[in-house]
């Protein structure tokens, strides 16, 4: 029969077989397909050492009870066919289980019927005998055999294909478990059946202790199948570019391919090592980026908050050195409120700041474009602007020339007294003004001229005053007022008084572009007065420009400043205040709007936030924040 070690041995592991079971059955991951499958493997080896220790207690002489017992061990075979199940579920990622899979037990099933009838036909067994050498099998016996080494060895392909496809540490590890479980009882068989050594009865049930050991390990201490690792190395792929987790002590756990090709490789980082450890006090000049990410996880664990960083790095792409760059966010890992780790995520932002820059060259174009269109809408009234103090001064001065030649001619009049010459210069005096102020107007207008034609990119950050920015515009919009028959109308107090940081160029292309767009709507009504007005309240300035036209459609309005929409037709194509609500923002960090005007028409406006400090009013500065709008005026 068999020896009292090899008993011995048998009781030991049947009695850890029950242990394991009941542990299984208050594990709280039993509900899982793999714990249930395992389960099963459990109960079936417990069912099958139960009935081979029940065969050694029987008397030789109980042939009859021998057999019966002997047939019912065949459902052991079973073993094979729920380690294939395993091998399945686990590279296919079930979670419910297939009911085809139980085509798997239809041979151990059938070799207990075959076994319980062998009388009848002998397919399992010519002669049954409980002396090993004196065993006759049938014919049967072959597709026992055959099922077990097919479930063995399709299991392994499995397991094999499934890590080389999944070339993680985890996997490795699991499919290595898998592996060994499997491999112990399929050598076994196989010296049991080819070598001709008289092996005990207890040797094959004795080589699937290695299976369930294994299989336990690889699903309970592995996590074989556990979602939770796998969520979470696949969150971490699919948020990230690159990441790495590091333990509370800075020991590297684990990091994914990009990061190993980015950084781990160039900066000598490998698991199982601490970061701090991958740098020597002589090459601290070219790693630079490790010092960056001890220092943010310092940070990180101080102020017990994400830490977010840029970080540049250089890429070897086929023989290209490439630069690219990365924001890191350093979160730290809690577990039962105690910080148990760090993990490291870095996304590729090179695209990103790419297209920003061409975003943003793209815009100082359409700026330029839209800077040059606002010029073009000028130059027919700077003719006239200019012509016209140019005809005064000329006029002037030719007033002037006829007082100089009757102060001549009458050198030598005793008739001309003092007082006439005095009378003479006085005349001479005011058309001298004269021609002071038609060039002081031509100044203006040149200046305002020269700096709306300076280019976008030059900016010019100095503090000006409202009043300035009226005048300019006012100035600038002089003849396409006139000519539309229209008029400006000011309702500004204290402009002299408020001055905003910037440059004014930008503003004044802003508010002309409103003034021109309310030219445009008043012509449709035959003209008329155009408002121009101006509100401070707290720490914020309103502009704004208010016309009687046809006003603006709700549809085209909810979609101004957002996107290039005009109600202008043809004749206009949305640019302008979609530059203008961009130069506003980004350069004065306000906002533009839109309201209906109660009586008639639009109001345009623009509000930006002044700096208190900036202001020329000595009562600015008393003045408490608001983060209320002030209210539209006329409204």
């Amino acid at each position: 029969m068999v020896s009292d070690f090899a008993a011995a041995v048998f009781l030991l592991s049947l009695l850890g077989v029950a242990v394991f079971i009941f542990w299984l059955f208050h594990s709280p991951k039993q509900r899982s397909l793999l714990s249930k499958l395992y389960l099963w493997l459990v109960l079936v080896y417990a069912y099958w050492a139960i009935l081979i220790l029940v065969m050694w207690r029987t008397p030789p002489d109980h042939l009859k009870a021998l057999a019966i017992l002997d047939s019912l061990t065949y459902l052991g075979i079973a073993i094979p066919a729920i380690y294939l199940m395993i091998s399945l579920v686990f590279v296919q990622g079930r979670d419910r289980f297939p009911k085809w899979m139980l085509v798997f037990l239809a041979v151990p099933v059938l070799s207990v019927l075959v076994s319980l009838t062998n009388d009848w036909h002998h397919l399992q067994y010519r002669v049954f005998s409980i002396v090993r050498s004196e065993i006759v099998f049938g014919p049967f016996v072959l597709v026992t055999g055959l099922h077990s080494y097919l479930c063995f060895l399709i299991s392994f392909g499995l397991i094999f294909n499934f890590v080389r496809k999944n070339p993680s540490k985890l996997y490795f590890q699991q499919c290595l478990m898998l592996f060994l479980g499997g491999l112990c009882p399929l050598l076994v068989s196989i010296a049991a059946t080819f070598s001709g050594l008289n092996f005990p009865i207890t040797a094959t049930p004795l080589s699937f202790l290695p299976l369930i050991l294994f299989n336990g390990i690889a699903i309970y201490r592995l996590n074989l199948l556990d979602i939770t690792p796998v969520a979470t190395q696949y969150m971490l792929d699919w948020i990230s570019d690159c990441y790495m987790v590091l333990s509370s002590k800075g020991l590297v756990l684990n990091y994914n391919k990009s990061f190993a090709a980015v950084f781990a490789s160039r900066y000598g980082i490998t698991e199982n090592r601490y970061l701090k450890d991958c740098v020597k006090e002589e090459d601290i000049s070219k790693k630079t980026a490790i010092y960056n990410m001890i220092t943010a996880v310092d940070a990180c664990q101080d102020a017990q908050s994400t830490i977010s960083y840029e970080q540049a790095a250089t890429i070897n792409r086929g023989g290209v050195l490439q630069k690219n760059y990365y924001v890191t966010d350093v979160s730290q890992l809690i577990q039962n409120e105690k910080p148990v780790g760090f993990v490291l995520i870095f996304k590729d932002i090179t695209q990103l700041k790419k297209s920003m820059r061409q975003l943003q060259d793209s815009q100082n174009r359409m700026m330029e474009q839209e800077r040059f269109a606002f010029l073009g809408q000028m130059m027919g009234g700077l003719a006239h602007n200019l012509k016209t103090p140019i005809m005064s001064i000329s006029g002037c001065v030719s007033a002037a020339d006829t007082l100089v030649d009757e102060c001549l001619a009458s050198l030598s009049d005793p008739r001309v007294t003092p007082e006439d010459y005095r009378e003479i210069f006085g005349e001479m005096r005011d058309w001298f003004q004269k021609i002071q102020d038609s060039t002081a107007y031509m100044s203006d207008i040149i200046t305002a001229i020269k700096g709306q034609a300076t280019s976008v990119s030059a900016f010019d950050d100095s503090l000006f005053t409202i009043d300035e920015l009226l005048k300019r515009t006012t100035l600038l919009m002089r003849h396409e007022l006139i000519s539309a028959g229209c008029t400006l109308v000011s309702e500004c107090k204290d402009s002299q008084n408020i001055t905003l940081h910037g440059d004014i160029n930008n503003l004044v292309q802003v508010l002309g572009n409103l003034v021109t767009n309310a030219i445009f709507a008043q012509k449709q009504v035959g003209g008329g007065p155009i408002t121009l007005g101006l509100e401070q309240d707290g720490h914020q300035v309103k502009l704004y420009v208010k016309d009687t036209g046809p006003g603006i459609s709700p549809t085209i309005r909810n979609r101004l400043f957002k996107e290039m929409v005009t109600s202008k037709g043809a004749q206009g194509s949305g640019l302008g205040l979609y530059i203008s609500n961009a130069v506003v923002h980004g350069k004065f960090n306000g906002t533009m709007w839109c309201a209906d005007n109660p009586g008639g028409g639009a109001i345009f406006g623009m509000t930006i936030p002044l700096d208190p400090a900036a202001s020329l009013d000595a009562e600015s500065s008393d003045l408490t924040e608001s983060s209320a709008l002030p209210p539209i005026p006329g409204m």
